[in-house]
């Protein structure tokens, strides 16, 4: 009598002996289609919570490209949090849509429209409104501009593996061509022209289409390339949908986390890795986040992390007991406050997504 499919699946495949109990972090991702080992050099890129990972590579040992920094001049003053805390300059990337067009525009294939915000006397890059220093200038701003896209481009051309990390479907677009930016005009800076402006909820089809351009412009850069998608766990701060933010969380997550597994099921050398669901799934602490219920703790950040090294390295690249190497903003917060109030003050004060809801 044969034995019936169930009789051969692994104990990771019972709920109740793989995350009612015996649940372990480091067996929850698929095997990847392939490993990784201390010869790579990373490019990390994505949502607030995409920050997280240059730490922790850099108190690895391991090589993280940066092509892009602080000007000196501008070094003694209070970092750039998010814009520090990259391979180059670009800050939260929260879309699929607006990681392509980057990389499209670093390509030369696109140039936005509405490619400057004159507000006073500063020069404001619209798809970098954060910014500390902006430009004086329409010259400084062109030039900017320039070195950016082309630091850009150097980080993918020198990474042999991008961790990009989906962090939202909500995006405000322009309406003369369609760019996507950071945050809806006017909440970080800038003014807010309906007519100029608009609000767009990404579908799965459009996220999956977006990822597959993501990894096809990636790869005319650098062919070599290979993809780590990921699906940031902060829901969002606010929603211009008109549903209650718990739902249009709910939706906005879903889709990512169904795109991002379609496009690595698809394209060859991209894989999901599932940071989401070991940071929100029904085994995961109360602690798992910090008070606010948004905002991820260390602790998790730490776990994540873990089963990330475990997966691709074969081995726990995490020091127990000590905390990664901080980025340059990291350690100007740390002066200040203990690690886990850095993280949330960081991600109140310096996220562009954070801007909408004040």
């Amino acid at each position: 009598m044969t034995e019936h499919p169930y009789k051969s699946v692994p104990p990771r495949g019972f709920w109740a002996r793989s995350v009612a109990t015996s649940f372990d972090e480091a067996a929850v991702p698929d095997s990847p289609p392939f490993r990784l080992d201390r010869s790579d050099r990373f490019m990390s890129a994505g949502s607030c919570f995409a920050a997280n990972v240059r730490r922790y590579l850099e108190s690895a040992g391991l090589s993280y490209v940066v092509t892009e920094r602080t000007h000196p001049a501008f070094a003694l003053g209070k970092p750039d949090m998010y814009y520090d805390a990259f391979s180059a300059r670009y800050g939260n990337i929260y879309t699929a849509r607006q990681m392509t067009q980057l990389l499209e525009r670093a390509l030369g294939l696109f140039a936005p429209e509405e490619d400057h915000w004159v507000v006073g006397e500063r020069w404001v890059d619209p798809y970098r409104p954060g910014l500390r220093h902006p430009a004086s200038s329409e010259r400084e701003l062109r030039l900017l501009t320039q070195q950016h896209l082309a630091a850009v481009r150097a980080a993918v051309e020198q990474a042999t593996v991008l961790v990009f990390t989906l962090g939202l479907t909500e995006a405000w677009l322009s309406a003369a061509d369609g760019a996507v930016f950071p945050a809806c005009p006017g909440t970080v800076n800038g003014e807010f022209d309906p007519a100029k402006h608009g609000f767009h909820n990404f579908t799965v089809a459009e996220v999956t289409e977006d990822l597959r351009r993501m990894v096809e412009r990636a790869r005319e850069i650098n062919p070599a390339s290979k993809v780590i998608l990921t699906v940031s766990p902060v829901p969002l701060v606010a929603t211009a949908t008109g549903r209650h933010v718990l739902t249009a969380t709910t939706y906005s997550k879903s889709v990512l986390r169904v795109a991002a597994d379609v496009a690595a099921s698809e394209l060859e050398d991209v894989v999901y890795f599932p940071a989401y669901e070991l940071v929100t799934g029904p085994q995961a602490p109360y602690e798992a986040y910090l008070d606010d219920r948004r905002n991820v703790s260390e602790a998790a950040v730490a776990g994540v992390m873990s089963a990330f090294f475990t997966t691709f390295f074969g081995e726990d690249l995490v020091t127990a007991g000590q905390e990664p190497t901080a980025t340059p903003a990291e350690e100007e917060e740390r002066r200040l406050q203990e690690l886990q109030a850095t993280v949330a003050e960081a991600m109140a004060v310096e996220c562009e997504e954070e801007m909408a809801g004040r």
